[in-house]
């Protein structure tokens, strides 16, 4: 987002979203009752086996749709790979891909593929929404509920399973938090009704909670104990080796609009570990909380309110609790 800051603002009055409050995902207005909605996504594998990691993928892709209350429809893929690797690597990682895609009801349409000394490979994705019901992240209100829909901790259970700290087994519950598509979530919120949103990926939760306020002119106040987190996560992070390089540029880059005391330090760095397919981050009027929690449940999906909304005071953003 450094970098697009320095680009020059696009004027167009059908782009209802663009750069200007780093949304998820662009939003252009077809018609009165049709906006598309246009993301992209692609990484290096954070698992060993290939199916899994195009799984993760694609459902890490598929996310920003859901964050703005649209339905996936088509995509296309983004594919680096190498010579040396054998074909049948990429296969099972399209294949994974191709079953998230499938799940999601989209249509795997294209794509383009590279050579390159690393596999990273990710999603280009259309969306359709109604352009009055996107669910852009500028758009929290004042007295608003923070509902948070996935735990937290993917990045540092990734960086000691990539070096062989903990086992598979230990680092389920998050591959199979990647692997879940947000639209559930994303259904449940549009039927009740909510006022913003956005998902947790790589700036981590206190990173994309920022971005929310800035672009909504709201403070936020983030309940540092509400937080679901996967389990061991929080003993992982207390080593640095197990901690992800971006996590330290992310504190970095949000510290200094942060207030926050008595918190203990495992715990806020977990606040910045960045996600892969992580949860929605919800804005709702407290008044529709609870449905929407009752809601999220009858999706399987295990939810906690992590915050509230309030309004401008100078010399912070986010105050952790």
């Amino acid at each position: 987002m450094q970098v697009l800051h320095q680009l020059p603002v696009i004027k167009d009055p059908s782009l209802l979203v663009g750069v200007e409050t780093a949304d998820d995902a662009g939003v252009y207005k077809i018609s009165d009752e049709l906006a598309i909605i246009s993301t992209l996504d692609f990484f290096p594998p954070i698992v060993d086996d290939p199916f899994t990691f195009g799984q993760i993928a694609a459902a890490n892709a598929l996310s920003d749709i859901y964050a703005m209350g649209g339905t996936p429809r088509l995509a296309m893929n983004i594919v680096c790979f190498p010579k040396a690797l054998p074909l049948e690597v990429l296969n099972e990682i399209m294949r994974g891909s191709m079953a998230q895609i499938a799940e999601a009801g989209a249509l795997l349409v294209g794509g383009h593929s590279v050579e390159d000394s690393e596999v990273k490979y990710g999603l280009a994705v259309t969306g359709f929404a109604h352009p009055a019901k996107i669910t852009a992240n500028s758009t929290a209100k004042v007295g608003d509920v923070l509902i948070l829909t996935k735990p937290a901790g993917v990045g540092v259970i990734t960086s000691a399973l990539k070096a062989g700290r903990i086992s598979e087994k230990d680092a389920e519950p998050a591959i199979e938090s990647m692997k879940t598509l947000n639209r559930g979530a994303s259904i449940a919120m549009m039927e009740v009704g909510v006022n913003a949103c956005t998902d947790v990926t790589g700036y981590g939760v206190l990173g994309h909670a920022m971005e929310m306020s800035k672009g909504s002119g709201v403070n936020i106040v983030i309940k540092a104990s509400q937080v679901n987190t996967f389990p061991g996560a929080l003993e992982l992070i207390r080593k640095r080796s197990n901690r992800p390089r971006t996590l330290k540029s992310n504190m970095e880059f949000v510290m200094k609009d942060v207030a926050a005391t008595g918190i203990p330090e495992e715990l806020l760095m977990l606040l910045f570990d960045p996600q892969t397919s992580g949860g929605l981050l919800i804005s709702v009027a407290e008044e529709r909380a609870e449905m929407l929690l009752s809601m999220l449940r009858d999706c399987f999906v295990s939810p906690s309110v992590v915050g509230r909304v309030v309004g401008q005071e100078a010399g912070w953003r986010i105050r952790v609790e």
